[in-house]
């Protein structure tokens, strides 16, 4: 096994473009956005083992934590709840019927927190919307997480504006609020950095496109409307995923999935090169595609969500090569260990493991819990972190092998971050350093 993991650490890193390559966690999902971590961390742990230190991290939010120098950095958002008379009047234009929270106000803080001792260093506002729209209960007003890069941090919250920190001064750089769609549930897609640019998706049920800015001044660099052909149903246009930018054949190309529709561009222009129908309905896709053995394997998310392994090296043109339909996850991604791709569902914590090449079933053990949260391998394990504050430790193979379960206060929606041999894990309440005690 663990000739395999290594194995395909080479591989991910050979096509997976990084921000760098130090020990630093600095996007959702780390490194190469695929959910890998090279330490050794934890297996075990409670409120009372293995815990360094906990912090609580004030407002609400499920962006995952970032990782640069000593510096953690989250992003929240302190809300003021709108009255029952503006509720019901600003509620006349749902029409998607969802559980929703509607403010009268919301202001989206950076958090920073210090990573060997846990204080809190930092606490300010980046922006302030009154009115914003509603968010899906499930959702906060500050789900994507934000990218660090160099000292500067990037925060993204959909259509309530971008804006840029420089981390020693924490004074703001730049903000970006000119861009707008309507989320119906609130934001969620992560950006992405690319050479001198700040990527993200922004598809909502009223409009759809990709677009980058400059990372020096906030500017517009390229925006690129989506082209493929939708259901009329606006709630069914909506999407809230991450690209990945893949090496194809020599060439950059950024692989966007949006509603109905992966779609590939020139990550430099923003032209598109491609677009692959997913077969079926796909919309508010939540996951972020992993690729490996020439491979993008894509989850359509919401309805009936499937797995797509899609052919992206063989010709000029991506082609869906096997798919699968059972137990797929709506929010969290998967991740591929060697050969292997698992998933959890959102509900009921059933966890399937596939061959990577084929799409042949090895297993299907149901785990317990309902999961936001995308999961993370270290070391030959892949971790589940449930909405119910449980993390369910796997060995990763053929066989279905529980190595530990581990309960902690409150609920995990964000995405865990590895520093080392030391595990970060946000809940509702608080941020979590674990790492095993030296005797």
């Amino acid at each position: 096994m663990m000739k395999n993991y290594r194995t395909l650490w080479a591989a991910v890193f050979s096509t997976c473009y990084v921000l760098n390559m130090q020990a630093d966690w600095k996007q959702w999902r780390g490194p190469t956005g695929q959910g890998h971590a090279e330490g050794k961390i934890p297996t075990e742990w409670s409120e009372t083992q293995n815990i360094s230190w906990k912090t609580p991290v004030p407002g609400k939010g499920w962006s995952s934590p970032v990782i640069e120098g000593n510096q953690i950095w989250l992003t929240a958002a302190h809300e003021i709840k709108a009255s029952e008379e503006e509720k019901e009047e600003r509620l006349k234009s749902n029409t998607g019927g969802q559980p929703v929270v509607v403010l009268s106000s919301v202001k989206l803080h950076a958090v920073c927190i210090d990573k060997d001792s846990g204080e809190l260093l930092h606490d300010f506002e980046i922006i302030h919307k009154k009115n914003p729209q509603w968010t899906h209960k499930l959702n906060s007003y500050a789900s994507p997480t934000p990218v660090i890069e160099d000292g500067k941090l990037y925060c993204h919250f959909g259509s309530y504006g971008t804006a840029c920190v420089d981390t020693r001064t924490t004074k703001v750089i730049w903000r970006n609020q000119d861009l707008y769609v309507h989320h119906e549930n609130g934001p969620g897609s992560t950006p992405i950095i690319w050479d001198d640019k700040l990527i993200f998706h922004m598809d909502g049920s009223d409009q759809q496109y990709v677009v980058a800015l400059n990372k020096k001044d906030g500017g517009v660099a390229w925006r690129t409307d989506r082209t493929g052909e939708m259901n009329p149903n606006p709630q069914l246009k909506k999407s809230y995923g991450t690209p990945l930018i893949l090496d194809t054949n020599g060439q950059p190309i950024l692989y966007s999935p949006a509603a109905d529709w992966l779609y590939s561009y020139d990550p430099n222009t923003g032209k598109e090169l491609n677009k692959l129908n997913y077969g079926m309905l796909g919309f508010s896709i939540v996951p972020r595609p992993v690729a490996g053995h020439g491979l993008i394997y894509v989850i359509t998310s919401f309805m009936r969500p499937q797995l797509l392994a899609i052919d992206y090296l063989s010709s000029n043109k991506p082609s869906i090569k096997w798919k699968w339909n059972r137990g797929v996850s709506n929010q969290p991604s998967a991740i591929l260990v060697g050969d292997e791709i698992y998933f959890v569902s959102d509900s009921a914590g059933m966890v399937t493991c596939l061959d990577a090449h084929t799409g042949k079933e090895h297993w299907r053990e149901r785990i317990g819990g309902n999961y936001s949260a995308s999961p993370l391998q270290s070391n030959g394990r892949v971790y589940f972190h449930s909405r119910e504050g449980k993390t369910t430790v796997i060995e990763a193979g053929k066989e279905f092998k529980v190595v530990s379960k581990n309960q902690l206060n409150g609920q995990l929606m964000a995405s865990a971050a590895v520093d080392g041999q030391a595990l970060f894990l946000r809940s509702d309440k608080s941020l979590y350093r674990i790492e095993k005690k030296r005797d």
